[in-house]
C-alpha cells in the first residue's frame, strides 16, 4: 500500500533551523522514498512500511538530539506524489 505523509517539525528553541534541515537530510537518504519540501512542511511518499519505518527511526533520532521538539504529521493511505505542487 502506498502512503503519503506531511510533516511539520517545530524545535522549541531559537536556533530551530539546523535540526529541521538535518531531519530532512536524513529522510532524503532513503532511496525508496520521495521527499518534497516547501516553506511550511515536508511531504514524504512511498510504500507504507518503508515510510513508517523511516519516520519512526528519524523521529526517534530528532527526539534524542533535541531538548524539546514538536512533530505534526498527517498520513494518507494513498500516494499523492503526482498531485504535489511546489510553492
Amino acid at each position: 500500500m502506498q502512503a503519503s505523509a506531511e510533516i511539520s517539525m517545530y524545535p522549541l528553541h531559537q536556533n530551530y533551523e539546523p535540526p529541521i534541515l538535518d531531519f530532512i537530510r536524513r529522510l532524503n537518504r532513503y532511496p525508496e522514498l520521495t521527499v518534497k519540501t516547501n516553506s511550511m512542511s515536508t511531504q514524504v511518499f512511498g510504500e507504507y512500511e518503508a515510510l513508517m519505518s523511516a519516520l519512526t527511526k528519524e523521529i526517534k533520532i530528532s527526539f534524542a538530539e533535541e531538548d524539546k521538539v514538536s512533530m505534526v504529521i498527517k498520513l494518507l493511505n494513498a500516494d499523492l506524489k503526482a498531485d504535489y505542487q511546489p510553492q
